[in-house]
């Protein structure tokens, strides 16, 4: 039975109560962060910290994000998973316990805070080998993608049309732009250079997009932020997507059309191989 973290106790999953008059529960009123952790070492906590507490303060949501730190570490410890080679840790907070309206709680209440750790399994590096395939889908969310929000149902939705579709990833696109995965940034490869879109408010900006920039400039590739057409994405010779819970992920196809040679580039290949390194998995 996994352990769960909710309003500072530690308790049985199946143990764990919300209020029905939570506003995460009532309005999605809330955000969240996925933290990896490997061989039990958290990994870039400063910058999920940094996120977490940016989104809280553009929603207006008060609340010390600090404190999760420690959440993370005794969420992996009372679960066993200081010693896998990947967990990761959820945590989120949302505006608290009020009755339902729109306008926020007046006094505001206290922050409802739940949070549990998990082990990720990652493919097996044969499957890895072969690619993934991906589909595109319009893109439907708010104008601010840069929030982590818990309300994820345009996200839910894409996933789902991946799902239907047997394919990995679906790729949001707006006035035929291909912005991100609906869970994971989006990266293309064209004439060796490695191009992802650009930090606005209809993307997520991901900390492994953030390393993986780093990298690709370590391993002396060129790296260009800008938007990248759909119809350019068709043509390019490598797509890839990384995320805390996707690494690095590479799609050989998009919408039927094959990517490059159709099998997974020498880009991806050596980025996610940097990533191994990095993270000591």
């Amino acid at each position: 039975m996994s352990v769960v973290h909710l309003n500072g106790e530690y308790l049985p999953a199946d143990e764990a109560r919300i209020s029905v008059n939570d506003r995460g529960f009532l309005f999605g009123d809330g955000v969240y962060e996925v933290t990896p952790a490997y061989h039990g070492r958290i990994f870039r906590w400063g910058q999920h910290l940094a996120r977490m507490r940016k989104g809280l303060k553009t929603v207006g949501i008060d609340f010390d994000a600090a404190s999760l730190e420690g959440v993370n570490r005794e969420l992996l410890a009372r679960n066993g998973l200081e010693t896998v080679p990947v967990a990761c840790v959820y945590v989120q907070v949302t505006r608290g316990i009020a009755p339902r309206t729109h306008a926020f709680p007046d006094p505001p209440v206290p922050p409802s805070v739940y949070g549990f750790a998990k082990r990720f399994d990652r493919p097996a590096r044969e499957v890895w080998e072969r690619g993934f395939r991906a589909i595109t889908v319009p893109d439907q969310r708010w104008a601010l993608a840069e929030v982590k929000a818990i309300a994820l149902l345009p996200n839910c939705l894409a996933q789902q049309a991946a799902v239907e579709a047997g394919v990995r990833d679906a790729i949001f696109v707006r006035d035929g732009i291909a912005l991100e995965g609906s869970h994971n940034n989006l990266f293309a490869v064209f004439g060796g250079v490695v191009t992802t879109a650009p930090l606005t408010n209809y993307i997520l900006h991901g900390v492994t997009r953030d390393l993986m920039i780093g990298l690709a400039g370590e391993m002396g590739l060129p790296v260009e932020e800008r938007a990248i057409p759909l119809r350019e994405l068709y043509r390019a010779d490598e797509v890839f997507f990384t995320g805390t819970t996707t690494e690095v992920r590479p799609a050989v196809e998009v919408d039927g059309r094959t990517i490059g040679e159709g099998k997974v580039g020498a880009v991806a290949r050596g980025l996610y191989d940097a990533f191994l390194a990095v993270t000591g998995s």
